[in-house]
């Protein structure tokens, strides 16, 4: 079995984020807990996954704080619902990019108006709108 190289000593968030969380199972994982999965026979059932390897993602999100798990119910904890913004941004682009043109998909509503979320934007702290070309990434000496 090869080893999975590890980014937790990495000075760079994004490479220690996708240490936490990065694998397709895992951000499928926090993505059914939004969707109000709460039980091993719900992701299981949900995700189609084998069962060891569902557990295994299950235990690293306990370990990396993500999930709680308690009477056999894993749940978000203030980390993984912190991860909101990420589950949204990438269900936006696979809406843009993922489907063909009136491909049907699933949709993220407004619970109280039952309308489509507007599309994430990134501001800069004055509340200009920021494209890549408006950021620099400051590296650790």
């Amino acid at each position: 079995m090869v080893k999975r190289t590890r980014f937790d000593d990495e000075s760079c968030p994004v490479a220690r984020s996708v240490d936490a969380v990065g694998d397709w199972w895992s951000l499928l994982i926090v993505r059914d807990a939004f969707d109000g999965s709460r039980r091993f026979g719900d992701f299981q059932r949900s995700l189609g996954v084998a069962k060891n390897i569902l557990s295994a993602r299950l235990s690293s999100l306990v370990d990396n704080g993500i999930l709680d798990h308690a009477d056999r119910d894993y749940t978000l904890t203030a980390k993984g619902e912190a991860l909101f913004p990420v589950i949204v941004a990438l269900r936006q682009w696979g809406e843009a990019f993922a489907f063909d043109p009136g491909e049907p998909h699933s949709r993220l509503l407004d619970r109280q108006h039952h309308q489509p979320l507007k599309p994430l934007e990134v501001h800069a702290s004055d509340g200009r709108l920021l494209t890549p070309a408006d950021t620099e990434v400051r590296k650790v000496p």
